[in-house]
């Protein structure tokens, strides 16, 4: 309930379409206007799965900021906060949609083009015919390559321009009218260094062991879904400004595998070290080692769901597991859920159902979100 009022409270004009509350249609308002936008979330809730669905002409003004979109998609908790980000890129979409009608002086050019040569043409990307968009490029202490984006008003340098980077936290930048584009890059590559901790502990578990999602993860994203054996999973949340500490960690996979590894963490919990790596630190408190891309293939443990007969269906992977040793069969948690609602003796209480598992027919729970440690 305190989500659906922080929902009505943002966004009056969106309102659920069913009782699950997987359907919103409406209209979400920016600079006085109003859009039309219907989203269609899946059962388990994840927004990195959510469709949008919207206008030709909202399509139109948030065209260039689809990548920024689907970024949020991924690092927002819940609807309400995407909802807060949406609107703020829409906000921005309609303010430089209205600049680049707004004839810019001769001061803005030649002021812009100084700027560009004294922070030197090398660090510049990409610039659009209008000088309006400009792309930066760095490069942080360990290789990795980034790129910031920047609108400019057509009252640079007295006001600053919007910057889009690819970070998991907000980048804010602090600006006066004397202040120039190198004062911006600067903060860039402050910033970059700030989160290099967090990227070298994710690129490690990248690199170390088998990643089942996000199938391409964008610098921004904080979660990964870890390989642990055949259908069994760890998700973990990493803090970007603590990457440190202990994550948040969700398993996957049939209660009889799980529950040792969860006992396992609780127990060993005392033993985390902020010295070693995360993911060193996740093999000493589970007492196990990762599956390794050099030693085993994918389809070692990622094993196709039961039902639709496919790994990958819109973007999720399947994660519902039979609890029945001789049998452990992986599904969908949507195809599980449709499977099991059309069953006469299946029964729910809540958000959870109770069937039988399809392949076995040994007695099946189904809970409609992600079982939290």
């Amino acid at each position: 309930m305190t989500g659906s009022a922080a929902l009505l409270r943002q966004c009056p004009l969106l309102l659920p379409q069913n009782r699950e509350g997987t359907a919103y249609e409406g209209f979400v308002t920016a600079q006085g206007r109003d859009f039309h936008i219907r989203i269609l979330l899946p059962m388990d809730f994840q927004l990195k799965n959510a469709r949008i669905e919207c206008s030709w002409h909202l399509k139109k003004i948030l065209h260039g900021y689809r990548h920024i979109l689907k970024q949020r998609l991924h690092s927002c908790p819940d609807l309400v906060s995407f909802m807060v980000e949406l609107k703020t890129i829409l906000e921005i979409a309609l303010k430089n949609t209205q600049d680049l009608h707004i004839p810019r002086p001769p001061e803005y050019y030649s002021c812009l083009v100084r700027d560009l040569e004294i922070l030197g043409w090398n660090k510049v990307a990409y610039v659009d015919t209008g000088l309006t968009t400009i792309k930066l490029k760095a490069e942080d202490s360990c290789g990795r390559q980034h790129l910031m984006t920047l609108k400019l008003n057509a009252k640079y340098p007295t006001e600053p321009p919007d910057c889009l980077v690819d970070f998991p936290v907000q980048f804010a930048i602090s600006w006066m009218p004397q202040n120039s584009l190198i004062d911006i890059y600067n903060q860039f590559l402050a910033a970059l260094e700030s989160l290099k901790e967090f990227w070298d502990a994710m690129d490690e578990i990248d690199g170390k062991t088998w990643v089942l999602e996000p199938e391409n993860p964008t610098q921004s994203a904080t979660t990964r879904r870890i390989a642990i054996g055949n259908n069994v999973s760890v998700t973990i949340e990493v803090d970007p400004r603590h990457p440190s500490m202990l994550p948040e960690c969700y398993f996957l996979g049939a209660d009889h595998v799980v529950n040792p590894l969860r006992i396992k963490l609780n127990n060993n919990m005392h033993l985390w070290d902020p010295e070693i790596s995360l993911l060193q630190n996740l093999k000493d408190l589970l007492e196990i080692d990762f599956p390794s891309r050099a030693v085993l293939e994918k389809s070692d443990f990622a094993k196709d769901c039961g039902i639709c007969y496919a790994y990958r269906l819109n973007g999720t992977t399947p994660d519902q597991v039979c609890d029945d040793p001789r049998c452990g069969q992986p599904f969908h948690q949507a195809c599980l859920y449709e499977w099991l609602q059309s069953l006469p003796s299946s029964r729910q209480s809540f958000n959870v159902i109770f069937g039988e598992c399809p392949y076995c027919n040994k007695p099946l729970t189904l809970k409609s979100s992600v079982k939290k440690l």
